[in-house]
């Protein structure tokens, strides 16, 4: 028996020694390579391809975003356009200038409220020390009763969004004499 396994053995060394199945085992290993690099090559370009699919996706989604980025401003202001109509419209069927005038006062209130609920606030300048930043000079003025660069007067208000000037407040600033 023992001479049997030793005859068993010797047989299964006699193959593995063989070139032929070593030349088999050989390709069997470069098959499952093929396969592996196969299916992690399909793996990449899915990836990709998906990546490329994110991309134009979120491209669209901020374009539209930019697109329609105004539309509650938009929804907000044409309340506003109606009742300028209406004051219009009022003015040319009455003639009396105080009503008109009262008209057009709460269509700015309305425009001012609005203005702000979107965070877009007037720039604070009469009496302010003039700013740069959110002033703009338009004219200077002697004043004895002022310190120099102490804005006297707004000409045209000025409009921020959030910490981001709009528009700068136009103002007369003081000067020494």
């Amino acid at each position: 028996m023992a001479s049997e396994n030793k005859t068993a053995n010797a047989a299964d060394q006699s193959l593995v020694a063989d070139p032929a199945v070593q030349e088999l085992n050989s390709e069997q290993e470069m098959d499952l390579v093929r396969s592996e690099l196969t299916e992690a090559r399909d793996k990449m370009l899915r990836a990709q391809a998906e990546l490329e699919n994110y991309r134009k996706r979120a491209r669209r989604e901020l374009d539209d975003e930019r697109k329609y980025a105004e539309i509650n401003l938009l929804r907000d202001l044409l309340p506003v356009l109606a009742n300028i109509g209406r004051a219009i419209d009022a003015a040319g069927k009455n003639a009396d200038a105080a009503s008109l005038l009262e008209g057009v006062r709460m269509v700015q209130q309305q425009l001012k409220q609005l203005l702000e609920r979107h965070h877009c606030q007037a720039i604070a300048a009469d009496g302010q020390h003039f700013d740069p930043a959110h002033h703009e000079a338009v004219m200077q003025q002697v004043s004895k009763g002022h310190e120099p660069n102490t804005v006297l007067a707004v000409v045209q208000t000025g409009y921020q969004l959030y910490d981001r000037v709009i528009r700068p407040a136009q103002v007369v600033v003081s000067k020494k004499e």
